[in-house]
């Protein structure tokens, strides 16, 4: 049994779509749904590509609304550290199947997570029935005394995630950052990377203090440095990016590394500049959008980000037409970087995509793609696909409510929820 999309709308003519095997089989004019298929009526609803969160860290959906309002490494260091620390599985699961949630109701079909007990958000994953890459942060405190244990415990990280995990969640490499990460243990991260073939997450160049301590602890700015250490590659994600200069850049476009911009979150966290799209699209820099966590976004909705994107660039550079609302959109849906593996719905592809509603106020009238970027929100998608399982329909999520009580549990249990929530 596959799933077939009736009546749907696509570049503005009438549709048929049919999934088998978590790929899309059949697509255009004619097409019907076959005995026994699960049909999705979908009259008055177009088809586009579903969205892929370049960068995220799901599980800290149990943070959000808590301590915020505070400078960066105030609020990492006093506020949200010393609660991971005494994080469990079950929080990691809850908080992460509350993403799912929110991610599935917005049109997010893809993230890359970065964040502690992985095989536990690989677990949500499978069970959310999302696509993602999990993996779990490497930190030894830039101290190579450190590294040994650090590499041991990612390398388990990895057999626990596949474990717990299977077609959906891929395990990957996560070092946090080239200031909490020493270079022995980057070198080994490229090094087994390479070996098994798997991608990998690292912060980079997200505030101008980085900057300065990179060059003053390493000779060399933070692309450079990376990729001295191996790390820059057509497997890596680098999220944030403001303060990269025109060569680093270079570098980037020249080694095939991926720059994943979190525009909300850097924004909400004041960290001081934005990221160069200008200068990286000229040198073909690949790009995805992120939304960061929900403890510094406070959002998980990628349309949204996706205005915040578009305009932000078209202020930094002075031009309304610096960027616009399709390339915009190719962005969000990962086709700007083979790495995130976002395509054109195409028999062949993954069976991973969106209805959203024609008649929705935020899409009348005028064009679909301005509307999308400059008018709406996730709240216009009315079912959202993932290898061909339909995870919402109607705007529904099965179990939503479940999983809502039980993240309200577990914020409550780890004192990060207000009295009488």
């Amino acid at each position: 049994m596959g799933l077939a999309v009736r009546k749907a709308t696509l570049g503005g003519e009438p549709v048929g779509l049919r999934c088998e095997g978590g790929a899309i089989a059949e697509l255009g004019p004619g097409v019907e749904p076959q005995e026994g298929d699960d049909v999705i009526e979908a009259e008055g609803l177009v088809l586009i590509p579903g969205l892929v969160n370049a960068h995220t860290h799901a599980a800290m959906t149990l943070f959000r609304g808590y301590a915020d309002d505070l400078p960066l490494m105030e609020w990492l260091t006093r506020h949200i550290w010393p609660v991971e620390k005494r994080m469990s599985d079950e929080d990691v699961y809850w908080g992460t199947r509350l993403a799912c949630v929110e991610m599935i109701r917005s049109g997010t079909t893809s993230f890359w997570d970065m964040y502690w007990r992985a095989h536990a958000a690989a677990r949500a994953v499978e069970d959310a029935g999302l696509r993602a890459v999990t993996a779990a942060p490497l930190i030894d405190d830039a101290d190579a005394a450190k590294s040994e244990r650090a590499c041991a415990d990612a390398d388990r990280s990895l057999e626990l995630i596949a474990a717990a995990g299977g077609k959906l969640a891929r395990p990957g490499f996560a070092p946090h950052a080239i200031y909490s990460v020493s270079e022995r243990s980057l070198r080994w991260v490229a090094e087994r990377a390479d070996e098994r073939g798997i991608p990998v997450q690292i912060h980079l160049s997200e505030t101008e203090a980085e900057v300065d301590q990179c060059l003053a602890a390493h000779g060399a700015r933070p692309a450079h440095y990376l990729d001295r250490s191996g790390l820059l590659g057509p497997r890596t994600v680098l999220a944030h990016g403001v303060w990269l200069d025109e060569a680093e850049l270079e570098l980037i476009a020249e080694r095939g590394a991926t720059v994943a911009t979190n525009p909300v979150a850097n924004m909400k966290l004041a960290v001081g500049g934005v990221f160069p799209y200008l200068a990286a699209r000229e040198r073909g820099v690949a790009l995805g959008l992120g939304t960061d966590g929900p403890g510094s976004n406070n959002s998980l909705d990628l349309l949204a980000d996706a205005k915040a994107f578009a305009l932000v660039q078209k202020h930094a550079a002075g031009d309304p037409a610096a960027v616009t609302a399709a390339e915009t959109l190719e962005i969000v849906a990962g086709m700007r970087s083979p790495l995130l593996g976002g395509r054109p719905l195409e028999p062949g592809a993954p069976a991973d995509f969106l209805l959203v509603r024609a008649d929705a106020p935020e899409l009348t009238p005028g064009e679909l793609d301005a509307n999308l970027v400059y008018a709406a929100s996730g709240a216009v998608v009315d079912a959202t696909v993932v290898a061909g399982r339909a995870l919402m329909r109607g705007g529904v999520v099965e179990g939503a409510a479940e999983v809502v009580a039980r993240a309200r549990e577990r914020a409550k249990a780890l004192g990060l929820s207000p009295p009488g929530r």
